[in-house]
């Protein structure tokens, strides 16, 4: 079966309480142009065409997405995630079949395009074992002391901010994340899952404004980057 064939999937990994936004809720519930964060991100996967499901990993109190207007999609199936981003990505991955592809995006990232999405579902000729979104490094990279001195000036070349979604058949990552966190690893996305198994994803450069929203000021930014992605369609 060609993978064109093969059925994809989303997951979100939404569990998190965002506390770096100082808010009194969490940070995928903040109000962003008239709906929430979350809100924005999924009405980009659910919408998108060659998306067949998606799984959201909620916190196990969270009481707030049953008032979002997506809660009652018929594409989409919660579940309860974990204490961590793997734990609820791997949580949420024992819900799809293994023979289908995932796209593991961040909760907190409204600003996604179905160009990106397209992007990456088109790479898996070309990578197989799974591709990312990224972001070349523009600036110039310091390494610093823990005294806050700097070391060294980091040659940027190749460098990447590695952003989502993530695309990966669920079968190995699924496996990947569970031999990896049993192994105590540290898993700071699905690539790094790879990465400790030995499996080299590919990268694909994605748009400048897929930004995640994590601190206030990007509330923002995110809102500005919406409105123009509403206006060119």
């Amino acid at each position: 079966m060609s993978q064109s064939t093969k059925q994809i999937i989303a997951v979100v990994p939404a569990a998190g309480i965002g506390s770096r936004m100082g808010a009194e809720v969490p940070k995928q519930y903040l109000a962003l142009n008239e709906q929430t964060i979350l809100g924005h991100t999924l009405d980009c996967l659910l919408s998108h065409a060659d998306i067949s499901r998606v799984i959201i990993a909620l916190h196990p109190e969270d009481k707030y997405f049953s008032a979002l207007p997506q809660a009652t999609h018929p594409k989409l199936l919660t579940v309860i995630g974990g204490s961590e981003r793997a734990d609820s990505v791997l949580a949420a991955l024992q819900h799809a079949d293994e023979d289908s592809w995932v796209l593991v995006h961040d909760a907190a990232r409204p600003c996604l395009s179905h160009e990106d999405i397209d992007k990456l579902i088109a790479s898996s000729p070309v990578f197989p074992q799974g591709a990312i979104l990224g972001a070349p490094v523009r600036d110039t990279m310091k390494r610093s002391k823990d005294n806050g001195e700097i070391c060294n000036t980091v040659c940027r070349d190749k460098l990447w901010h590695a952003l989502t979604p993530q695309y990966f058949p669920v079968k190995p990552l699924r496996d990947n994340l569970k031999t990896a966190l049993a192994a105590g690893a540290l898993i700071t996305d699905e690539a790094s899952a790879m990465e400790w198994a030995g499996i080299m994803p590919g990268i694909i450069c994605g748009r400048a404004d897929n930004i995640k929203v994590t601190h206030p000021d990007d509330l923002q930014l995110a809102s500005l980057f919406l409105k123009n992605l509403s206006s060119i369609g």
